[in-house]
């Protein structure tokens, strides 16, 4: 019985340390989650306005003649893999090198330690990864694309659609693609409309990029306090279990020795 015991004071303490744990990281990822939700939507309105102005050129006649704009044979694929810095997070970095397996022979720049953990030397920190990464990146992108290194580049990353919702998705930058949604506007481009395209496609990409880190910041964040707020509820859940195996054993064992003396006493 004593044995009992001191097993379940063990687990007991462990379970304790653990619970700590999940709150103590609960409280720092909800710490940073209005300032990443705020990076986040700045993000975005860049990321949507280049895009706008991409989406308009792209309607013109003269830009399909734009090495961004062309549609190759082939489909040597390049991808940007944006995961987490960090683990306990849920299945948020599982999710990410999942969709990554599909495209068995592309070739692969990681974002995120847990994403160069995975897959190679890249950018150590997606918190980190800011516009003089993106920029820098992007314009060698362009530069191989135009080159004609690869024929597809794309974006694996994670969509933030609530607290307790992420999706993982892949974007497909270039070759760069009319979209049906796009408004057709008087807008006169200088000195010309594939001048303009093939200059300010390096700044598309690099928007899309800090965009896509910045949300994927944010999905992290809030992935990881999901996570520990459920990690929480089950080793409380846990606790209270074994509080009451504990104080059981502890009864049952008293109950032996006063059995015992009571014994002892009658002889």
């Amino acid at each position: 019985m004593g044995a009992d015991i001191k097993k379940l004071r063990v687990r007991i303490k462990s379970v304790n340390s653990t619970l700590h744990l999940t709150k103590a990281m609960g409280l720092v990822a909800s710490s940073k989650i209005r300032r990443a939700n705020e990076a986040m939507n700045r993000g975005r309105e860049y990321a949507e306005a280049v895009k706008d102005v991409a989406m308009q050129l792209s309607f013109c006649n003269e830009c399909k003649k734009s090495p961004y704009m062309a549609k190759r044979d082939s489909e040597r694929v390049r991808l940007v893999v944006i995961a987490g810095d960090r683990g306990l997070a849920g299945g948020y970095n599982a999710n990410i090198i999942r969709a990554v397996r599909q495209y068995d022979n592309a070739e692969i720049i990681p974002i995120g330690k847990r994403a160069c953990d995975r897959f190679g030397k890249g950018y150590d920190s997606v918190e980190e990864f800011g516009y003089g990464e993106a920029k820098e990146l992007a314009e060698k992108l362009c530069l191989d694309f135009s080159n004609g290194e690869f024929d597809k580049l794309g974006i694996v990353c994670t969509r933030y659609i609530s607290m307790m919702s992420q999706e993982t998705e892949t974007k497909w930058i270039l070759p760069l693609e009319q979209s049906e949604k796009t408004q057709r506007t008087g807008i006169v481009f200088e000195p010309d409309e594939i001048t303009v395209l093939n200059a300010m496609i390096p700044e598309y990409v690099a928007g899309m990029l800090i965009a896509c880190a910045k949300e994927s910041f944010a999905c992290e964040i809030a992935a990881r306090r999901v996570a520990m707020d459920s990690a929480g509820k089950n080793a409380q859940e846990m606790l209270d279990e074994l509080g009451l195996e504990y104080n059981r054993a502890r009864q049952g064992a008293i109950t032996q020795e006063i059995t015992e003396i009571v014994a002892g006493s009658g002889l």
